[in-house]
């Protein structure tokens, strides 16, 4: 049914209209208890055989929301109410900021995909951490909350910027992760490289840990799938290092092979998501796994479309996996499914839990 309400209305909406739109009937529909719970009962059912433990927390499953959907955490409740175990809200920026000029965001039907360069619009850390000081949680999630550069800000600033976003936010957060891999705020994928990076993570960290003093905050960082197999391993490297919490592959890519959708959307500027980026992201994340193994937790994303794509990642080295595209043209059943299929696998697999499974042929593949 979804499927066809897609092509009929979705399909022929501007893709952001489209998005308000449906994320207004969410945020509509958790706000009525009886109807929230209906729609919970029936999307989101709980498999105890899925229940997750990672970041030193404890989840219902190991599928969640990427970040991008909910940038203000305005509906992590209706998110949670769809099934997702976990919700990343952001990218959240220190200052407000309206994003990049519209339109900016395009469906490539065909690909399965879409191509976005919003910029981080999103209401600026003070008063997404107010939002979330307020909140009256309805179901239990974990809630990570994912910072980045405000576009203004110079690149030699980047770090104060960040800690900034640090130090309202961290209180309110399950998890942090430092974006430094979108393709949509100039220089900022320039923070990747290690010289970079080192100071950025360290004064996040030393932050965070100021900030919260009765818990440590999980800290982790999401990487671009355009790095060279070289620089994965630096990151990497660099994660043990320090002592993060994880690593979160991948973005949005800003390769543009292979797609099969007309020229004039393929050309469009910006970060392209879901099913194109599934292989080079699987790539990375197996080759993190190779590098880190069990001391870090990895999580994987892009081109996550089903329950096969989600048992992938879990194979490959990752504890957590998460979605974003793909809910754009499942709908609202998408976390039901992927919860299912996983299920599913799990039994049919020589694998008596799920962490058992985590990277399980990452291992095989690196024996042989």
């Amino acid at each position: 049914m979804y499927k066809l309400f897609f092509n009929l209305v979705f399909k022929r909406m501007d893709p952001e209209q489209a998005h308000h739109l449906a994320f207004r009937w969410i945020r509509l529909a958790v706000r009525v208890p009886v109807l929230r719970t209906f729609v919970a009962a029936a999307l989101a059912p709980r498999y105890k055989e899925l229940r997750t433990e990672a970041l030193g927390l404890r989840m219902h499953g190991p599928f969640g929301l990427a970040a991008g959907f909910d940038k203000n955490a305005v509906a992590v409740d209706g998110m949670s109410m769809l099934g997702f175990d976990h919700v990343e809200i952001g990218t959240v920026t220190a200052q407000p900021q309206p994003g990049n000029p519209k339109k900016r965001l395009f469906r490539l039907v065909p690909d399965r995909a879409l191509i976005n360069r919003m910029g981080f619009n999103n209401d600026g850390s003070a008063a997404v951490a107010e939002r979330l000081a307020a909140r009256r949680e309805i179901f239990r999630t974990v809630v990570g909350v994912n910072i980045g550069k405000t576009k203004v800000v110079p690149e030699e600033e980047a770090v104060g910027d960040y800690v900034t976003s640090t130090e309202r936010l961290a209180a309110h957060a399950d998890y942090l992760v430092v974006n430094v891999s979108s393709p949509n705020t100039p220089g900022l994928r320039d923070l990747q490289a290690t010289e970079s990076l080192r100071p950025l993570l360290t004064a996040v960290r030393e932050a965070a840990d100021r900030t919260v003093t009765g818990r440590r905050v999980p800290l982790l960082v999401k990487i671009a799938p355009d790095l060279a197999d070289e620089d994965v391993d630096a990151v990497a490297d660099l994660a043990l290092e320090l002592g993060l919490d994880g690593i979160i592959a991948t973005n949005t890519t800003i390769a543009r092979e292979g797609l099969k959708s007309p020229a004039h959307l393929t050309s469009e500027t910006g970060g392209l998501s879901g099913a194109p980026v599934k292989e080079r992201s699987l790539e990375v994340l197996r080759r993190l796994y190779a590098r880190v193994g069990d001391r870090i937790t990895l999580v994987g994303v892009g081109g996550v479309e089903n329950a096969e794509d989600a048992w992938q990642r879990i194979l490959a080295g990752a504890t957590l996996v998460q979605g974003y595209s793909a809910f754009i043209y499942e709908g609202p059943c998408y976390a039901r499914a992927i919860h299912k299929g996983l299920a599913a696998r799990l039994a049919a697999s020589p694998y008596a839990t799920l962490a058992e499974a985590v990277g399980a042929e990452t291992r095989k593949a690196t024996r042989a």
